[in-house]
């Protein structure tokens, strides 16, 4: 009998199959199969965090615009504590949403440990000992940590940061289309050298997996003295920084010109906005807003950014791992397939 994440429990008699078989071709297959009423819950809570979003931006344009017409202050402090409940409300529910991730990662982690663990308690017969036992230490200790990690916020995560680019895109626009489609213009460029800078990362990210199981399988080897000096782990261990240093230049460069772009558009707010300001077409509370829309626009723009290099990069870390897992599978010898 199998508890619902496919692992025997205690008493009960084993399957007859390792249950490590049948993990899904696709990442997001596995996340269906092991948390779909998590994911179900964590997306409500998620689109309660952004619509929250958007509100203080306009009790902030508000409370400017209430002081420069010199209305009674009065008003300025009701909408601070509004200001200020809001923020609470949304605060606590993103804490609630980040711990319950946080859960749902964690549980993914321990399924597929324990996955690895029934396929590789006995080295398969057509692997050494040393390829099965530095591959299996490689896969639960450093392997294991991103793809449950990555479980926890997979659709929760693009939910939210597309519903606070979407809303806040909304009341920018709403505020004023000729200033958004300025800004709009300058955030272009990003849809073009974003996807670039990110294959690069994603092909080093997969070569840098190979090279860290074939240094764990050295590690074993070295053990049982089948490579006493060391020379292979030596250029595992120089493939690993090499590749791990291209990974930071093209992430830290595609940050850099992500960040350049946010400060060009404030430059285009301020510039735009406030003209407009100096001719009365606009007041100075929307550009305010304005601008503190666009400080919003950037993490969530830079966290969707993020997620998408960890969808590629992750799916190529979990297809390497199901077949890792497959390959145990197939070449277990016949007496761990039978019933215990």
């Amino acid at each position: 009998m199998l508890d619902p994440l496919g692992i025997a429990l205690p008493g009960m008699s084993r399957p007859r199959l390792p249950v490590a078989a049948g993990l899904p071709a696709n990442i997001f297959r596995y996340v269906v199969a092991t948390s779909a009423v998590h994911q179900a819950l964590l997306s409500l809570l998620t689109i309660i965090v952004f619509l929250l979003d958007v509100v203080p931006l306009e009790l902030q344009r508000r409370a400017v615009n209430d002081l420069v017409e010199g209305r009674a202050f009065r008003r300025v402090v009701l909408i601070a504590l509004g200001y200020a409940g809001t923020v609470l409300l949304q605060g606590s529910t993103k804490l609630g949403l980040n711990v319950y991730r946080g859960w749902v990662g964690e549980r993914a982690k321990r399924d597929l440990r324990r996955r690895i663990r029934a396929v590789v308690a006995a080295p398969p017969a057509a692997s050494p000992a040393a390829e099965a036992q530095g591959i299996a230490s490689a896969m639960i200790v450093a392997e294991v940590e991103p793809i449950g990690g990555f479980l926890g916020e997979s659709i929760s995560e693009p939910l939210l940061q597309c519903g606070i680019l979407l809303s806040v895109l909304a009341y920018i626009v709403h505020i004023d289309p000729w200033m958004a489609l300025a800004a709009f213009a300058i955030f272009v460029p990003q849809f073009v050298f974003v996807p670039l800078l990110q294959a690069a990362v994603n092909r080093r990210t997969g070569a840098r997996i190979q090279v860290l199981r074939r240094l764990g399988i050295g590690v074993i080897a070295n053990g049982e003295q089948k490579d006493p000096s060391g020379r292979f782990d030596e250029q595992m261990i120089e493939r690993a920084f090499a590749l791990d240093m291209g990974i930071f230049r093209f992430k830290f460069t595609m940050n850099f010109l992500m960040n350049l772009g946010t400060h060009l558009q404030v430059i285009a707010a301020l510039l735009v906005g406030g003209w407009w300001v100096y001719t009365g077409r606009l007041e100075i509370g929307s550009v305010v807003a304005f601008i503190s829309g666009i400080g919003r626009l950037t993490d969530p723009w830079g966290d969707l950014v993020n997620y998408f290099r960890d969808v590629t990069a992750t799916q190529v870390k979990y297809r390497l791992f199901v077949d890792a897992i497959d390959r145990f599978s197939a070449s277990a010898p016949a007496s761990r397939a039978a019933p215990g």
